[in-house]
């Protein structure tokens, strides 16, 4: 069965900006299809910019919150850079909560996120 696209990707200036489809990222079966979705675009050239704009998320798991730490690792190493924007209050305090905030670049809204490549 194939999966779902959990995720749309347009191109800005040659950064890769990623909306999600889903509102609740909680289940472990779509996190991992949303992993692997995720790491194609990471993987797709060295020096990859990706920006994640979370605008529809309204919850996320712990487990999310690991693929995405997985995910900056992944960009990392190719030399690019993410940036996350449009988080929703409740999520940025788990970021807080996390220190995950001190990792991940995060913008209040994509055009700012965007301006900061």
């Amino acid at each position: 069965m194939p999966s779902a696209e959990h995720i749309i990707v347009t191109k800005n200036n040659g950064i890769n900006v990623i909306e999600f489809n889903d509102r609740k990222i909680l289940d472990e079966l779509a996190i991992r299809e949303l992993g692997e979705q995720l790491q194609d675009v990471a993987e797709s050239q060295d020096g990859v910019r990706i920006l994640l704009n979370f605008q529809n998320v309204e919850h996320l798991s712990s487990a999310a919150l690991g693929m995405l730490i997985t995910l900056d690792q992944r960009v990392k190493e190719r030399k690019g850079a993410l940036k996350l924007s449009n988080i929703n209050p409740q999520i940025y305090e788990v970021f807080k909560i996390t220190r995950l905030n001190k990792l991940f670049e995060i913008h209040e809204s994509a055009a700012r996120a965007l301006g900061a490549f």
